[in-house]
C-alpha cells in the first residue's frame, strides 16, 4: 500500500479525556477512518504509519447529528472511529505524527 492510499483510509487521532484514559488504562488509541476502511485496511495503516504491532481494532460507526444552520434544518456526515489496541510496551505519539 502506498503512503497516500495510508493517510487516506487513518484521517486523524481523536483526542480526548476519554480516549486519553484509554491510552493509559488498556494501550489503545482512537482514530477517524474512512468510511469504507476495513478492520484489516486499518491495521495495516496503523502498523506501516507509526511503525507498532497492532493486538485488536474495533470499529464504530458514528451517526451524524441533525442541527439547525441558520434557521435551516441540516445534517451533519456520519464518519466512522477506530479504536486500536496496541502490543505491550508499544505507544504512538499521537500529537507528533497528526
Amino acid at each position: 500500500m502506498n503512503e497516500a492510499k495510508l493517510y487516506s483510509i487513518i484521517r486523524a487521532p481523536r483526542v480526548s479525556e476519554k480516549t486519553a484514559r484509554l491510552q493509559e488504562v488498556s494501550n489503545q488509541y482512537v482514530f477517524e477512518v474512512a468510511t469504507d476502511a476495513t478492520k484489516a485496511d486499518i491495521k495495516v495503516a496503523v502498523e506501516k504509519l507509526f511503525d507498532v504491532k497492532v493486538e485488536a481494532v474495533n470499529v464504530v460507526n458514528v451517526k451524524g447529528k441533525n442541527k439547525a444552520f441558520k434557521f435551516r434544518m441540516g445534517r451533519r456526515a456520519d464518519w466512522r472511529k477506530a479504536y486500536v489496541k496496541l502490543a505491550e510496551g508499544q505507544s504512538i505519539d499521537v500529537m507528533a505524527k497528526a
